[in-house]
């Protein structure tokens, strides 16, 4: 079985909208858990109608760790709670999986916006991750798979990192395990993030991240001061 695992804070405009695109799927044969943060709308309300799983969350990190303890599936799905899917994601997403006899992998990133400036900052983030998949991976929270065991072998994600914990995560997994980008799975993001704090200003911290992380390991220091909050 999938486990699908979801970190979530205050998240009842973006929620739905998720677990929508879930239950269409093509393919049915996975759970959902909802890692919440405390959150002070509807979030653990709106999970609960949708018959997810509900456990305590935190930072995305944590979030993603706690779900995975109540995980019964022994693949893992993460997915940010402000993406979407297409109905065949999960079917042509396990299908190339299993077909490339993956341990984990992650996903190509759209945005959920029609902005030409959008569609090439995602196209140059998914060259990225296209191109560093075989020696140095790297792919976005909003859609990473891995098997359970790798998950527990390398305990998890670290929860000291405060920006790319995704990055290091499926670095980590690539050393048990064979990792790749799934050509056959789109997820599309939600650009809040870009709107509420500028475009310029968000790829910036993005492309000095990358280059921090390369000269001096994972980002543990609040230095690009990213916030981690949900809120729209």
């Amino acid at each position: 079985m999938l486990s699908i695992i979801i970190p979530a804070w205050n998240e009842e405009r973006y929620l739905p909208r998720l677990l929508d695109c879930l239950r269409k799927q093509s393919y049915g044969s996975y759970e959902v858990i909802v890692a919440d943060a405390g959150s002070r709308d509807r979030t653990r309300q709106i999970a609960k109608e949708y018959g997810c799983i509900v456990v305590k969350g935190g930072l995305p990190a944590a979030g993603r760790n706690n779900g995975a303890k109540k995980a019964r599936g022994d693949l893992l799905l993460f997915l940010d709670a402000d993406v979407r899917m297409n109905r065949d994601f999960l079917k042509n997403a396990l299908k190339e999986f299993n077909e490339k006899n993956l341990d984990a992998a992650g996903c190509y990133v759209h945005p959920d916006s029609d902005k030409l400036i959008d569609r090439l900052f995602f196209a140059i983030f998914n060259l990225w991750t296209s191109t560093t998949q075989y020696l140095y991976p790297n792919a976005s929270g909003g859609g990473i798979f891995c098997r359970k065991w790798i998950h527990e072998k390398i305990n998890g994600f670290d929860e000291k990192i405060r920006l790319s914990e995704d990055m290091d995560y499926v670095r980590r997994c690539s050393k048990y395990g064979k990792f790749r980008i799934l050509r056959m799975a789109d997820a599309f993001v939600s650009m809040r993030r870009f709107e509420k704090e500028g475009r310029l200003r968000v790829g910036l911290k993005l492309l000095l991240s990358a280059v921090y992380r390369l000269i001096f390991g994972e980002i543990k220091s609040d230095v690009f001061k990213y916030s981690m909050k949900y809120r729209k």
